[in-house]
């Protein structure tokens, strides 16, 4: 079992991104919070737990130590994709670069 303390931290955390989430969101309906595997064993919570009304815990592919509030809704539908036109550039002469303080001539000593 988890240090009651450190639950205690994370349910404050939970709470305070699913409130974060609904206010950005008021057309999104968070249901819970996903979790990487390894805090769901380190913490003590169970697939499906509800640990807040109306939100529970999932495992997902998450990286270890980070959480996301799960919702009904897709968050990147007002964006469009955008195709980026690529360049290639060519130079009629060539300049010499050289780092700071160095010789603009290696082999130089």
């Amino acid at each position: 079992m988890a240090d009651t303390g450190k639950i205690a931290r994370n349910l404050e955390r939970f709470a305070q991104a699913v409130a974060s989430h609904d206010r950005e969101n008021p057309t999104h309906t968070a249901h819970g919070i996903g979790l990487a595997h390894f805090d769901m064993e380190r913490l003590g919570f169970d697939e499906g737990e509800e640990v807040l009304p109306g939100i529970t815990i999932h495992a997902d592919s998450g990286v270890t130590g980070n959480f996301r509030v799960l919702c009904d809704g897709e968050h990147d539908e007002g964006e469009t994709e955008v195709e980026e036109e690529a360049v290639e550039a060519v130079a009629r002469r060539s300049i010499p670069t050289t780092a700071p303080g160095s010789s603009p001539f290696p082999f130089e000593q």
